[in-house]
């Protein structure tokens, strides 16, 4: 049986995945094989001789020791997309906030209310104009990220009668079939800056994008742009961003990462990290989660890891071993050497590769001999390896 520990409260029907007659599953497990886990801080979290995989339900892994996980062999698992529509909603909502003052014409209206011996009806004729704003409709929206979210955005954008343009250095084949083709994708983020009339960010937060929308980026920008972050506090530069606002070069900012700096601006609408906060999005990612790690404990197969590269077998043979290790060269070879030794026939392998780390799946036609696991074990470079009968 193996055993997952929850450190956050996961929906059930992501939970319902786990078998109950394969998983244990819950808060006070220990020696767990599993880690189930939304926005608990990790970095300090003491790993068991037995963890093998941590799987984050959501995009982010900011709370995950990945660098740690990957120097035990413990795979790191995220769910791109599963939160994606209801962030892509609030992006949508967020735009028009900045344009429209919707709250501070909601709160202006309720300030009436309560204000002895005032008319709502007439006062609101008098002030409505204090809270006017654009509309979206042929404006130019630049996307900054165009993974799942990304994506999302840019096309309802253009169902909104925008033009887009849209920036990822990164930008996958199979990202980019996910755009619709009347997006400008741009190969210089300048080139966005200075077309857009907003800005909205969807990208990893990381030491390479850390402050990425910083003094350089603002000075590029049009005057009074609108600018939304969704993605994470860090990728903005928040001295750059108050200086900004403070000289009208941004209009308004609304962003899903608050802090006392930034709630003193009156031109900065702070929401309390509402971008996955939705039932619909908080099931997939356990879903999503549940499904990986259960496959990955199974079956040793790997998909949306963060650390290691997405490895897929179909079973076959008598025996399937799993082998993490470094990426350096001859190791493949090393490997199916020492199961040569053995006389063990090789049924199907796939090795790949991310970063420094790689993965091997082995399925055999027989039953390797213990001493052939241990000396595959002491192997050079060898991480962990581990066997599925």
């Amino acid at each position: 049986m193996y055993r997952i520990k929850t450190l956050n409260k996961i929906s059930s029907v992501g939970l319902a995945r786990l078998d109950r007659e394969r998983f244990q599953v819950g808060s006070d497990v220990e020696n767990e094989d599993g880690v189930l886990v939304r926005s608990a801080p990790m970095h300090e979290y003491e790993f068991s001789s037995s963890l093998r995989a941590i799987a984050r339900a959501g995009a982010g892994t900011n709370n995950i020791p990945v660098d740690r996980c990957s120097e035990h062999g413990i795979v790191v698992f995220n769910t791109p997309g599963a939160n994606a529509n209801a962030v892509k909603e609030l992006v949508i909502a967020a735009m028009l906030v900045a344009s429209r003052d919707i709250l501070g014409g909601a709160d202006w209206v309720q300030e009436q209310a309560h204000t002895p011996k005032v008319d709502v009806a007439a006062a609101v004729k008098k002030g409505k104009s204090a809270f006017a704003g654009p509309e979206l409709y042929k404006k130019t929206l630049g996307v900054i990220g165009l993974g799942a979210i990304g994506a999302l955005v840019c096309n309802i954008a253009l169902d909104l009668g925008m033009d887009v343009y849209g920036y990822d250095p990164f930008l996958s084949v199979d990202a980019a079939l996910r755009l619709d083709r009347h997006v400008h994708v741009v190969r210089d983020v300048n080139e966005l800056y200075k077309k857009a009339d907003y800005i909205t960010a969807h990208i990893h937060f990381n030491e390479k994008t850390r402050g990425m929308i910083g003094p350089a980026a603002f000075a590029a920008m049009k005057p009074g742009v609108r600018l939304v972050n969704l993605a994470r506090g860090g990728v903005v530069d928040d001295e750059a961003l108050l200086s900004a606002l403070d000289a009208g070069k941004v209009t308004a900012y609304v962003t899903d990462f608050p802090t006392n700096r930034l709630v003193e601006n009156p031109h900065v609408v702070a929401m309390p990290h509402l971008g996955a906060s939705t039932p619909e999005s908080e099931q997939n990612c356990a879903v999503m989660a549940a499904e990986e790690l259960r496959d990955y404990l199974e079956n040793g197969n790997i998909q949306n890891s963060v650390n290691l590269p997405d490895v897929y077998l179909d079973r076959s043979g008598a025996q399937r071993l799993c082998v993490l290790h470094k990426n350096i060269p001859a190791m493949l070879a090393s490997i199916t050497a020492l199961l040569s030794r053995d006389g063990v026939n090789v049924e199907n392998l796939s090795n790949k590769s991310k970063g420094d780390y790689a993965y091997t799946l082995v399925d055999l036609g027989a039953k390797v001999e213990p001493a052939v696991l241990e000396d595959l074990r002491r192997l050079s470079n060898v991480i962990r390896v581990r066997v599925i009968d």
